[in-house]
């Protein structure tokens, strides 16, 4: 009456990997065009101790293995349970992380210890850079315009009283909960309120610098969510910008802003902005027109992280873990984006 199921064959996980692949496996597509092996070197210079007088003790899971899980981590939005949960669960993740069933899979704490280490010794940093660099040598960084634009990444809300949050903004919250560490240590005394186009935001912000062309993100900085996104733009900018052109919206328009494209010898592209009594001209409109064919492709940086990275969300508390996370968001986009020029094949 119905159709059987089947025996199990002996090239049957070889057709699985065919069948997903052909559907759209993100993960099979990056492995094609990226090999993590490239990160080894890095990876365990940082994080393995190369001192030990003997090899007593429980060996660490290999370094490229969970440096794998935490970018799956960032591209799919998972928790540290969920990820142990979908490595065990999906064939995908384990075809990606290069596991057969019954292989040993990090558990949670496993996962949440590594992130810390990567996180809290500016490894992530360094990662990013490498990374960076292997761009520019396939000369996909062209460094021929940038542009620059921020993002909010929403972090855990906070329940405090009225004096606590007014110790907080006022910069004296490290002497809170001193005496109830357990509640301290979830509190997190970095990230801060703002509002945006009648929208209330939570956390913190990912300025953003990128490659006008290819839409690589090549600088970053992080800062709480209430800072202005023009203060940012002289940790942004290099040497390396010189003479070229600097697209951003009307966020970075203002005497100090024009001073620092100046001292970098940019062309200034950033869009005018209007005031009471003083609206823009047709031709002002005319001309914010035209740069935005080129600024808007900065949106398409944050609109991916949003959607394909199911969103800028933190689960983690404090500056520092917030740096390393954003970052880890950020080597994801560069990732995923390198994988898609080389399979659709883009030129310039």
């Amino acid at each position: 009456m119905y159709k059987t199921r089947g025996n199990r064959g002996l090239f049957d996980d070889e057709f699985t990997k065919e069948r997903l692949s052909a559907m759209g496996n993100p993960l099979a597509s990056i492995s094609t065009v990226i090999d993590f092996e490239f990160f080894r070197e890095t990876l365990e210079h940082k994080l393995l101790n190369t001192n030990k007088k003997n090899n007593a003790g429980a060996k660490p899971f290999d370094v490229v293995l969970m440096f794998k899980i935490v970018i799956l981590q960032r591209y799919y939005g998972l928790g540290d349970k969920q990820i142990e949960y979908q490595i065990l669960d999906r064939t995908s993740f384990k075809n990606f992380l290069g596991l057969e069933t019954g292989d040993k899979v990090p558990d949670e704490k496993t996962v949440w210890h590594f992130r810390e280490r990567v996180t809290k010794t500016g490894l992530v940093e360094e990662l990013f850079e490498q990374f960076t660099s292997f761009l520019e040598e396939q000369e996909l960084i062209f460094n021929e315009g940038q542009m620059i634009d921020a993002s909010f990444t929403v972090a855990p809300r906070q329940r405090n009283t009225r004096e606590e949050n007014k110790e907080i903004k006022n910069g004296e919250g490290d002497g809170l909960w001193n005496d109830k560490p357990n509640k301290k240590k979830h509190k997190d005394i970095d990230a801060r309120w703002t509002k945006k186009n009648g929208e209330t935001f939570y956390g913190y912000k990912n300025h953003a610098k990128v490659d006008t062309k290819s839409k690589f993100i090549n600088t970053y900085t992080v800062t709480d969510a209430s800072v202005h996104d023009s203060q940012i733009l002289d940790n942004l900018l290099t040497e390396k910008d010189k003479e070229q052109e600097l697209h951003a919206d009307s966020a970075y328009t203002g005497e100090e802003q024009d001073k620092i494209i100046e001292k970098y010898e940019m062309k200034n592209k950033v869009h005018e902005k209007g005031y009471r009594n003083r609206p823009l001209t047709d031709e002002q409109k005319a001309s914010n027109t035209k740069k935005s064919k080129i600024r808007a492709r900065v949106e398409h940086v944050f609109g991916f992280m949003e959607q394909s990275m199911q969103g800028l969300v933190l689960k983690s508390v404090g500056m520092v873990r917030a740096t390393g996370i954003i970052g880890l968001i950020n080597l994801t986009y560069n990732l995923f984006r390198y994988e898609q020029i080389k399979r659709l094949k883009i030129t310039y």
